[in-house]
This record gives C-alpha cells, structure tokens and sequence, in this order.
C-alpha cells in the first residue's frame, strides 16, 4: 500500500487506479490515529467549526482557528500530507489569497490549502501555484455558500449545471490544481470529472468512482451532534476501537465498497 509524503505520490497513484484516503483531523491524538489507520491525506477543514465549536455553519471559522488547529495536527502527525482549509472571506481577492494562504502554510504547517470555487478563483489558484503553494480545489456543494446556494443540498443534477462543474474542474486543473474534492455532486458527473482530469478527485458524496474519498471524522464514528450526511456512514459499529474504525474506512474504500449506492447520489 502507498503511503505517499508528497503530492507527486499522490498523481502516481491515481495513475496506478490506486483509492486515495483522507480524513479531517482537528488535533494531534486524531490526527495520530489516523495516520497509524493508513489514512493517506489528512484534512484540517473548516467543518471545525461545526462538529467541534458547535457553530450552525463554516461561515465563523478564522484564519487564527485554522492555524490553531493545524498546527496541533501536525504535531500528532509529523510526517503526513496535511491540507488547509482556507476559511470564508480570506481569500476573496487574489492579494488577500496570497497573503492569508502565506500565513497559513508558514505558521499551520501543512503541505497546502483547499479553497471552495470554480472560475472566479483562477488568478488566486495561478497566484499562489506560482509561488510554491499547492492547493486543491473544491466543487459541487461548497459550504462557505450554503447561504447562496439555498442549503446543503446536491449539486449538479441538470446538465446545465453539470456542465459547468466539469468547465469549472478544467479551468483549476489548468489554472494549477493538485487535487479536487467534489462534494455532493451526482454519481456520474463525478466519474466524467474524474475520467476528464489528469489531476486526482477527492469525492465526498460523489459516488465510488473518484480517485479517492474523504469523511468529516465526526460524522465516521458517529459523534456529530444533530444530523449526520445521507452519504456517510459510522465506521466504528462493530469496531472496538477509533483506529479499527479507521482501518475499516480505509479497506472499504481501498477495495471500492465505499461508497455505495446507500452512501451516493444519482
């Protein structure tokens, strides 16, 4: 099994149609476990602000609480590929992306950041690209617009608005993406993106076919207050132990049994 350490690892495995496995990570002893479980990437998201501060929405969550948070999973887990989210409104202009992205990578450690967007983000992506930040986008259902967007609902239903997901994916790829995560978006859009990009898809709701999945750590072992997502499923029933719980997740996706048709959209 790869354990990659670098984003070129990462493309060799897509290429060798091996599952890519991430999870979000908010603190040192999580971000251990899963590391140990074989978890390939792990993610310091905004959902922080959800299933750990308790807030309604992402929306609160500061660049302070990021780096925060990131800087605790990197000690628990010294040697991983880590990714950033960079939260609501901090990189709204190509200038303010830099800069907070700067800050982020220099003081939260990890290896790059994830923003949520299609084509109004090119001049940031090519921004920070070419000045030796990695980033990954994010498509399909993104949190930070939940308000715009009417709710956390599917995304990508008519072909419409499939088409211009897929527009959206080849516009960051070309503007410099390693990574995409597609969140909530149809089981076959999903696959076209996937079949369409060089560059690896991270899918979340997205069906079995993307390069990789990820899971909000919470919702996995079944911790998250209120309602957990129709598209995950808590790995630690019939575990005895948050690694064990782990580890399933990691085999189910490895050998493509998750997600199923239970856990995606059509």
């Amino acid at each position: 099994m790869t354990t990659p350490r670098n984003l070129t690892q990462l493309q060799l495995m897509k290429e060798k149609g091996e599952k890519i496995t991430c999870v979000t990570a908010y603190d040192a002893s999580f971000a251990a476990q899963a590391v140990a479980a074989g978890v390939n990437i792990l993610l310091v998201g905004d959902s922080l602000g959800m299933v750990v501060q308790g807030q309604d929405s992402t929306l609160p969550v500061t660049l302070d609480d990021m780096i925060y948070h990131s800087k605790m999973v990197r000690r628990g887990a010294p040697n991983a590929l880590i990714m950033m989210d960079l939260p609501f409104m901090t990189y709204a202009t190509p200038e303010t992306t830099l800069k907070n992205a700067g800050k982020l990578m220099r003081e939260g450690m990890g290896t790059m950041v994830k923003v949520e967007g299609g084509e109004w983000l090119l001049p940031s992506i090519q921004m920070l690209t070419e000045r030796g930040i990695p980033v990954c986008g994010h498509l399909g259902l993104t949190p930070q617009s939940v308000h715009q967007l009417g709710g956390y609902r599917v995304q990508g239903r008519s072909e419409i608005d499939a088409q211009r997901i897929l527009n959206d994916a080849l516009a960051l790829e070309k503007a410099g993406v390693s990574l995409l995560v597609l969140e909530c978006v149809p089981s076959d859009l999903a696959k076209r993106i996937t079949n369409a990009l060089k560059i690896p898809t991270i899918g979340i709701g997205a069906g079995v076919d993307c390069d990789g999945q990820v899971l909000v750590l919470y919702d996995m072992l079944g911790i998250t207050m209120g309602k957990t997502p129709s598209f995950s499923k808590n790995f630690l029933i019939g575990q005895d132990s948050i690694k064990s719980a782990l580890q399933n997740f990691v085999e189910t996706v490895k050998n493509k049994t998750f997600p199923d048709l239970e856990h995606s959209f059509n």
